[in-house]
């Protein structure tokens, strides 16, 4: 597939006004140091209460899982998920901002938890895990992995019963859609109960290394993840003295954790040809693939990173059918047959281009 060349995407006014404030607020608290200046961030991170009373279909609920480290996750659960009659997915998802941003009851968070909710019929478990610098990588894995054990072996109050822990997915986006593998790595090695976990959702997720890719390179201007904004991340989030080679964020660089003899689920990962870190995405798919895992790639050429919270973006409503599909809790289809491997603008779902195991492509039939 060839890459397109624009580099400066047409956006609405408002998605480029609010990737812009984003940015600009992401830099005015992040110091030199490698600390964040929580006080002033405070002031701009506006939150979002959890309501029994449905707010566009969906309710929500907040439970504590370990009150000494903050340690909980935001329920969201679609209307149409009330009755006990009613089997939905779960979904454990884990925010994205750069490891030291957000939290689940950040306001955009909040609203994309709930459109995921709503739009894919699916119970949302939206982890608020600890933040970098102050709580550096593996803490927000082992929270991660902690939520899992407590959801395996707590009669949660307030936990709908329409929910399918044997249909359980792992997923976050950009720094969520990295922290997704790493709690995912670590969940399977745990002999749960209830939860089975048959899939990883990794939405543009922040990966990176030692090198520079070339789309970092090309795309260095880029609004939300310039390769400056991206190096001052992993200095905050991985172990003290680790370069970026470190297995958190080069999953399959020279320090890798081999996982080929592991029971990894199948793992689709999406990727925009707009965003400075599809290179190091693309290796991860690969690198999947490589270690005999099932995996999927679905690329928007158009896309920039963070579209999925643009609901006014075309991508956005295709990303949506593409993951409603995908976890729709229905034992009589597999979970990704006639996965769509590439989508791209004017091909919607079904008619998108294949990639075949032996690595050539086709068109579906219109």
């Amino acid at each position: 597939m060839s890459q397109s060349p624009n580099t400066s995407p047409k956006l609405p006014w408002k998605c480029r006004f609010l990737m812009n404030y984003v940015a600009y607020l992401v830099d005015m608290c992040r110091r030199p140091d490698f600390t964040v200046n929580r006080r002033l961030y405070k002031l701009f991170d506006f939150k979002s209460s959890p309501s029994k009373t449905p707010i566009n279909g969906v309710t929500t609920s907040d439970i504590m899982v370990d009150a000494s480290r903050n340690l909980w996750f935001r329920l969201f659960t679609p209307e149409n998920g009330s009755g006990s009659d009613v089997s939905l997915p779960v979904i454990v998802y884990f925010h994205g901002g750069g490891f030291s941003f957000l939290s689940a009851d950040s306001f955009p968070l909040d609203r994309l938890c709930k459109r995921f909710a709503r739009e894919l019929h699916a119970v949302i478990v939206s982890v608020n895990y600890r933040l970098a610098p102050e709580h550096r990588f593996p803490c927000q894995q082992e929270d991660g992995i902690d939520v899992l054990n407590f959801i395996d072996t707590t009669n949660i109050e307030g936990f709908p019963a329409c929910a399918n822990f044997k249909h359980c997915f792992i997923a976050g986006d950009s720094a969520g859609g990295s922290l997704a593998h790493q709690v995912t790595l670590g969940a399977i090695q745990n002999n749960f109960q209830k939860v089975k976990i048959i899939g990883l959702l990794a939405i543009q997720p922040l990966l990176g290394g030692e090198e520079r890719t070339e789309s970092e390179i090309r795309l260095h201007k880029s609004t939300l993840m310039p390769m400056e904004r991206t190096d001052w991340m992993w200095k905050a989030f991985l172990p003290e003295g680790s370069n970026r080679d470190h297995p958190a964020a080069n999953v399959f660089g020279p320090n890798a954790i081999d996982i080929s003899g592991l029971n990894f689920p199948a793992t689709v990962v999406i990727v925009g040809g707009l965003d400075t870190l599809q290179d190091w995405q693309k290796r991860y798919y690969e690198g999947l693939k490589k270690s005999g895992k099932e995996a999927y790639k679905i690329e928007y050429p158009n896309a920039v990173h963070s579209f999925y919270g643009h609901p006014e973006l075309p991508e956005s409503s295709m990303l949506i059918e593409e993951l409603a599909d995908l976890v729709e809790d229905t034992p009589l289809v597999s979970l990704f047959e006639d996965m769509a491997i590439y989508s791209k603008l004017g091909c919607g779902r079904g008619r998108c281009r294949r990639e075949k195991d032996d690595g050539d492509e086709e068109a579906d039939p219109p």
